[in-house]
């Protein structure tokens, strides 16, 4: 019997965690969103022509890299494998184009699931967190755009407070329990930097659609969706 909480009978789905992904139903494309930095640095750096391992963002973002690496092996509802790709405020409008893309090349509706990384708290409980919900929520609703709007409630809650609250979007980042976190993250950043990347702030993060480039995982690589 199908779950009530599998979201099945929505083409846009909404949920957060490794966790949430195995709840929701089997879907061909999962975007995960891990707004600081995860996805924020990985869109610049795919825009900028990098490639990164799933093996480098391991040791740089606990989260996100984690809930990409279950997305990758998660199969999709044909049982082969999901699109996965890393979209968060920064490339909203770009990961929505990649879906749309995903869909024509296709030629049928596509299945979408987000997935809000969210936080680890220190005692490995999973805290909300609410870039996550606002980066979900931008590309849920540049999914809308797109006409791509058939939506659980659980995702359409996500973009109605994302709408709600884009005018104070820096606002809400920089103030938020996991932006003061990364004023004192300077292990974090030595460790993107020793990967080869740039780590993204927080005020770059909250900029919508300041990157036109959708970032896919392939075969363990992060790069330029196309």
């Amino acid at each position: 019997m199908p779950s009530p909480f599998d979201q099945s009978s929505y083409q846009v789905r909404f949920d957060w965690g490794a966790d949430g992904l195995a709840r929701l139903a089997p879907a061909g494309i999962v975007i995960v969103v891990d707004v600081l930095r995860f996805s924020s640095t990985l869109a610049d750096a795919v825009a900028a022509g990098q490639r990164v391992t799933l093996e480098s963002a391991v040791s740089w973002s606990t989260n996100g890299a984690a809930v990409a690496s279950a997305a990758s092996a998660a199969a999709g509802p044909d049982a082969g494998p999901a699109t996965v790709l890393i979209g968060g405020i920064r490339n909203a409008a770009a990961t929505a184009r990649a879906v749309l893309d995903v869909q024509e090349r296709q030629g049928a509706r596509a299945s979408v699931s987000i997935i809000a990384a969210g936080e680890l708290a220190s005692t490995g409980e999973l805290r909300f967190a609410v870039e996550d919900q606002l980066g979900a929520g931008a590309i849920i609703a540049a999914l809308c755009d797109l006409g791509i709007d058939h939506s659980s409630p659980e995702a359409a809650a996500a973009a109605e407070a994302f709408r709600a609250l884009r005018p104070g979007m820096r606002h809400m980042l920089v103030g938020s329990g996991s932006g003061r976190e990364l004023v004192a993250g300077v292990a974090s950043t030595a460790r993107m930097e020793a990967a080869g990347v740039r780590p993204a702030t927080t005020a770059e993060a909250a900029e919508l659609d300041a990157v036109d480039t959708a970032a896919v995982l392939r075969d363990g690589v992060f790069e330029r969706f196309s």
